[in-house]
């Protein structure tokens, strides 16, 4: 594992030499980081590794960005403040909690029509099962 790091940063030290290099270094990096840390936020909501990607998003983000670290370091302290608030819990309040989670799991389902989808395999053709987005 150290040998591994070692040959990283002499290659990062490589690329930092030349300019063009470090600039489209970053620029892929930032893209990737970014794109990883979006798909992270969208996830949040639903049951799964969303702030998972989110931290590891920021991880990315952080190799090149100073700001990126000290964004992840706030989000984490808050992530552990809500888990351990949520531990503190009552059973009703994690509940309600999960709950809410599960409806917004069926609403997305609803909405990317997966309900009129299945409907119409088993033959039923219940107008409100139809995503309001994309039909029938």
């Amino acid at each position: 594992m150290h040998a591994l790091r070692e040959r990283l940063h002499g290659y990062r030290e490589h690329v930092r030499r030349r300019p063009s290099l470090n600039i489209t270094y970053r620029v892929v990096l930032g893209v990737f980081g970014t794109a990883v840390l979006i798909t992270g936020l969208l996830m949040i909501p639903y049951p799964g590794p969303g702030w998972l990607v989110v931290f590891a998003g920021l991880g990315i983000l952080a190799t090149e960005f100073h700001w990126a670290h000290r964004v992840n370091m706030f989000a984490k302290h808050h992530y552990q403040r809500w888990v351990r608030w949520m531990g503190r819990q009552h059973l009703a309040t994690k509940l309600t909690i999960m709950a809410a989670t599960g409806l917004v799991v069926l609403v997305t389902l609803w909405l990317l029509g997966m309900f009129g989808t299945i409907g119409g395999w088993l033959g039923l053709r219940w107008t409100w099962l139809a995503s309001p987005l994309f039909g029938s």
